[in-house]
């Protein structure tokens, strides 16, 4: 829920995420490779 609420993902679709459901595709999957990355920057441009 941390995460989710952090970077702006909702809980049902991290979930989905997580359980293999689906896979994050285009920004979202854009926005992962950037938190992964560099989460603060991330964090900085979303505060």
């Amino acid at each position: 829920m941390e995460f989710a609420a952090k970077f702006c993902i909702s809980v049902s679709t991290l979930r989905h995420w997580e359980r293999g459901d689906r896979n994050p595709q285009g920004p979202a999957l854009a926005l992962l490779n950037v938190v992964a990355k560099e989460p603060q920057a991330v964090l900085r441009a979303l505060g």
